[in-house]
């Protein structure tokens, strides 16, 4: 079973990517994140295409912000949107949805950005990854937690750490939650487990040439509960979606379960061509 999860940022901007991507890599099961649709306009744009490549949908969404969506192969029961008793900003974002995919508790989230530290957005954040560990926690054994979380976990998963200080993504009490989330269900950053000492990011700023440049961030992860984890056959980020016109600012990422179509391929296809950047070397593009 192929399982993948992507940022599309705008899936109407996106279709005419998503599309062949998954003509291309036929995942079984998909999670993406930012969709920016209500779920009438998504059963509008999608329902006929996601159909007859064989897809059950489960789709949150709202207009113009935020959206989450799984898309399967393998069943798609028990569908739960949103966190239960989750904190709202004022009111409930649409930002997680939950179903049971393949025999997997399959939960697609897209935490909250938290913009600035120390921010009212930013102790949202905090609570909101705080109300998804008690969801997961309390679900079955078989599970997956993947998406879009707005945490890089290590100081390794961004291009330049010197770059990220005072900004949110790497602060400790997101780290902590982060961790917190894991252990509450041992799950498994499989890619990080299968590619200990690699760089692998799996977003890069439009701006400023960060791509071209490899610049960029590993926040979009697939963490997998021991049953799932044990089946891993490969995981890797499809840095060729990133390529081209009118990309997302995100690469998908996937996760083969039980075989490999591909191969026990390296961590980034194709690899990045650019040179780790130096420490101190860059600022982000939004830095003054």
């Amino acid at each position: 079973m192929r399982i993948a999860t992507w940022n599309v940022n705008s899936v109407k901007q996106r279709v005419p990517r998503l599309l062949p991507w998954l003509d291309e890599r036929k995942p079984d099961v998909v999670c993406l994140q930012e969709t920016k649709l209500t779920d009438e306009a998504f059963t509008d744009l999608l329902s006929d295409e996601l159909s007859a490549r064989g897809y059950e949908v489960a789709a949150h969404g709202e207009a113009a912000w935020n959206g989450v969506a799984i898309l399967s192969k393998v069943g798609l029961d028990d569908v739960v949107k949103g966190i239960p008793n989750g904190p709202g900003f004022p009111h409930q974002e649409a930002r997680a949805v939950t179903a049971t995919t393949g025999g997997i508790r399959t939960t697609c989230v897209y935490v909250p950005n938290g913009r600035q530290p120390d921010s009212e957005h930013y102790e949202y954040k905090l609570k909101w990854l705080e109300a998804l560990k008690e969801m997961v926690a309390s679900g079955p054994d078989a599970a997956i937690v993947l998406g879009d979380v707005n945490i890089a976990p290590t100081d390794e998963d961004v291009f330049d750490p010197e770059a990220y200080v005072g900004s949110t993504h790497v602060t400790p009490a997101e780290r902590n939650a982060l961790t917190a989330l894991q252990d509450a269900k041992a799950l498994r950053d499989v890619v990080r487990e299968r590619w200990p000492e690699e760089r692998v990011f799996t977003y890069w700023d439009y701006r400023a040439g960060m791509f071209h440049k490899d610049l960029g961030m590993r926040i979009d992860l697939i963490l997998a509960s021991e049953p799932v984890a044990e089946r891993r056959k490969a995981a890797w980020v499809d840095r060729l979606a990133r390529k081209g016109s009118g990309p997302s600012d995100h690469a998908p990422v996937i996760l083969d379960l039980d075989e490999a179509p591909d191969g026990d391929i390296g961590p980034m296809v194709p690899p990045p061509s650019a040179k780790p950047a130096k420490r101190g070397s860059h600022k982000l593009p939004q830095a003054p």
